[in-house]
């Protein structure tokens, strides 16, 4: 049975190997060298069980099958009400519906959060991820063309949005 819940940092090494293991083996996060766990402990730390930046794990009896979450797009006050999307599972339970769990239980969870615009940049090619993010609302904004370099190869992101329709909140 999969449980869907806030991610502890007690998940941390589990999370920092689903993690390098994407990294190690595709382009759909940019790092070149393995993380450590205290690395990646600022990463974690700027999510929260409450708020718009929202950390979730989907997890079996036995394991951390993967994760969902929303951060800061930038670190400035305009942007208060945008976040970037970031989604990873392990690789022997992709293709399970375990995505779209992950991402259905973090935008419930964003429904009253003050979050007008969601983004995702997707390192191509990934159709899985394309499709996922289209199922829940996503559209196209646009290519970044060969703007990263990995193992000698030039990557192309498509930036997708997803807007919630609130009003402008005022401070």
């Amino acid at each position: 049975m999969t449980t869907i819940d806030i991610g502890t940092v007690d998940d941390l090494p589990a999370l920092v190997d689903i993690h390098n293991h994407t990294a190690a083996t595709s382009n759909s996060n940019f790092n070149t060298r393995p993380v450590s766990v205290a690395e990646r402990r600022d990463w974690f730390d700027q999510h929260s069980a409450t708020g718009p930046h929202r950390l979730l794990v989907a997890r079996s009896s036995s394991a951390l099958l993967g994760y969902a979450c929303t951060s800061a797009y930038r670190d400035h006050e305009a942007f208060r009400e945008t976040v970037e999307v970031s989604i990873a599972l392990h690789e022997s339970c992709r293709g399970q519906g375990i995505g779209t769990a992950l991402y259905g239980a973090l935008f419930e969870r964003l429904a009253d959060e003050p979050v007008h615009v969601a983004l995702a940049g997707i390192a191509l090619p990934n159709d899985a991820s394309v499709a996922l993010h289209r199922k829940f609302g996503f559209q196209d904004v646009g290519v970044f063309r060969e703007y990263a370099v990995k193992n000698d190869e030039r990557i192309s992101s498509l930036w997708m949005q997803r807007l919630f329709g609130r009003a402008l909140r005022t401070r």
